[in-house]
Parts: structure tokens; sequence; C-alpha cells
């Protein structure tokens, strides 16, 4: 089963992914881990990375197909893929489809973690000063303004996708504020259903 999990940053998408690869043995292709793996395996797209980020310049959306591409021909998703952090426009939604199509895949399920704004805010804040408190490394960007700034950019680029995901039949939406263990449980039920 292959499945897009949407939601903002800090609704719990990573959580969630991590639960279904112990739990099913599906792969999470995220899109930052891909970068990161593919800038220090030395490959030749990991090459290509490189050059691209040394310059700081964004990864055009080629790329990150040709490293979806990659770990679908791997066989790394034998048992599925959870798609999380992309696809993030609706061009990067028709490449991926396409992608899909050519490896005789499908994708079977959109699932939005639906949360509340200000909620999330003060769960990113809370976990920064849980971090702080602990010695660790704080994001520069988990604090209140730079998560509402997040947010905003999610919803406006990717909201459309809400909408063109539900065009297809394929969008599920659940609670994202609920338990960890709810959330799991609404987020297989969403797979199934």
């Amino acid at each position: 089963m292959n499945i897009i999990l949407l939601g903002p940053p800090g609704a719990g998408k990573g959580t969630q992914a991590k639960r279904l690869v112990e739990e099913q043995g599906m792969v999470q292709l995220s899109t930052g881990d891909m970068l990161r793996a593919a800038q220090a395996s030395g490959s030749e797209m990991g090459k290509v990375v490189a050059d691209v980020m040394a310059r700081g310049d964004l990864v055009t959306d080629e790329i990150v197909i040709g490293l979806i591409r990659e770990q679908l021909e791997s066989g790394a998703a034998a048992k599925g893929a959870i798609f999380d952090g992309f696809p993030r426009t609706l061009a990067q939604a028709d490449a991926l489809g396409e992608l899909l199509a050519s490896e005789g895949l499908t994708l079977d399920r959109v699932i939005e973690l639906q949360v509340d704004d200000e909620t999330l805010v003060k769960r990113v804040v809370n976990r920064a000063k849980e971090a702080e408190a602990a010695g660790e490394k704080v994001r520069a960007d988990d604090n209140a303004d730079a998560m509402r700034t997040r947010l905003l950019n999610y919803y406006k680029d990717t909201s459309p996708l809400i909408g063109y995901y539900h065009a297809h039949g394929k969008l599920a939406r659940i609670d994202g504020m609920a338990s960890q263990d709810q959330v799991a449980a609404d987020l297989k039920a969403a797979m199934n259903g």
C-alpha cells in the first residue's frame, strides 16, 4: 500500500510514519531524509544533490522524483511507501502519479491529519522548551512566530492537494489532535477504508 501523509509541520506525520514502518514494514520516503542520504552516498544523484545544495539552490522536482524512483526500483518499498513531505504542489502530485504508474504502482490513500493551528503552535513551543531544558539542540524555527509562518506557507502551498486528491477519491481525513494511539488506529482504519 502506498500512502501520502498530509498535515502541517508538527502534526505528527513523522511519528505516525515511524509506527507504520515498524508495524507494517512500509518505507518512509521523507524528502529531507532522502536528500541527506543521497548527499552522503556519493552516488551520481548524490553528487548532483550536494552540488545544488552547496550553491544554496532549491532541489528541483526532477531530482526529488529521481530519488523516489531510486527507492522504488531498489525494492525498498516492496511492502508499501509512506510519502512524507512530498508532494507539496499540484505539479509534484502529477509527477508522483506518473512515476508510480510507470513503475506499475498506485497511490492507494492520501490521509490528512487535521489539527488546530493554535494548539499546534503551543505544541511546538512546548517541545522547544522541553528540549532546551534537557540540554538538547532547539531548531531555530521552533518558536510561535516561525511556526505561524510555516503554517501559512503549508496551507498556501498544500491546500490545493486536498481538493486534488478528494476529486480523485483518494482523500481521508483524521483528527490529528487525538492521542498518538488513537491517531494510529484512525490512520489504519483510513488506510483500509
